[in-house]
């Protein structure tokens, strides 16, 4: 267990940070200061030789070498939205040129369709199946469990589970439904949308800085990581005034780029 491991892959809501229309302090910031950089949300678990994906956003391709990732053998999209789903055509050559044989791609059970809609061509890179809400997906030593979040769309956000560690990964949800909450209470890690810093637009979607905290608190985690972060929305926040926010909360931490979770309890790495 000591190589399991939850990596980042990309902290950042749609519009990634810095885009390529906005001046905002946010973006200026992160145009000066790589750290800053948020690419689309997406995950990486690893474990027993295993490489699993959670989502493939737009910026997979930059994320899977700035990680040296070489190697994918297991995908689960958490919903159909573009950014958590666009950058699932990088995929194609791995297979094609190095796997040689299908990934197992599990899928909303209302995106199958879609999928097959909007990408026919990729239907020989993968192996489709749905993954269904409240089941445990066994990936070694550690189970992977698809719950419900509440979105605008059928969306999962995923408990995954080692002999030591409960990890919560919500990236799009505002708070959480109450079939939910029960199951996610007291685990190790919350890594829950925080995507607005300001007044929220999409109470029904998504959720503020304020509010994953309170989320945090509610679900009585021993540590809150905030991602799904927009620098836009709907004040405009550099990653220094985010810390100096945090401040005030020592068991909340903002998310970055690459930021890699052990599962055996040692601590967050970097």
């Amino acid at each position: 267990m000591s190589n399991a491991a939850f990596i980042l892959l990309g902290s950042g809501a749609g519009p990634g940070a810095p885009s390529f229309f906005c001046d905002c302090v946010g973006c200026r910031e992160a145009r000066e200061h790589p750290a800053a950089i948020r690419t689309r949300s997406g995950a990486l678990l690893t474990t027993a030789g295993q490489q699993v994906l959670i989502d493939t956003p737009p910026d997979l391709r930059q994320q899977l070498l700035r990680e040296r990732v070489s190697d994918v053998d297991t995908l689960f999209i958490t919903h159909w939205h573009y950014d958590h789903f666009g950058g699932i055509g990088e995929l194609e050559y791995y297979v094609k040129l190095k796997r040689k044989q299908p990934i197992t791609l599990y899928l909303p059970p209302s995106a199958r369709e879609l999928f097959h809609n909007a990408f026919p061509a990729l239907e020989e890179i993968f192996t489709v199946q749905t993954w269904e809400f409240f089941r445990s997906y066994p990936l070694g030593e550690l189970l992977i469990t698809p719950l419900p979040a509440r979105h605008s769309i059928e969306t999962a956000g995923f408990m995954v589970s080692s002999p030591t560690v409960r990890l919560a990964y919500f990236p799009d949800t505002a708070g959480l439904p109450p079939e939910t909450l029960p199951l996610v209470q007291g685990s190790d890690y919350l890594i829950c949308d925080a995507t607005f810093s300001g007044e929220n637009w999409f109470p029904n979607s998504h959720m503020s800085i304020a509010e994953a905290i309170e989320l945090g608190q509610q679900a009585e985690a021993k540590t809150v990581i905030l991602t799904h972060i927009s620098v836009h929305y709907s004040r405009p926040l550099t990653s220094v005034e985010l810390q100096q926010q945090l401040a005030a909360h020592p068991h909340v931490r903002a998310a970055h780029d690459g930021m890699v979770i052990p599962l055996s309890g040692e601590g967050v790495k970097r």
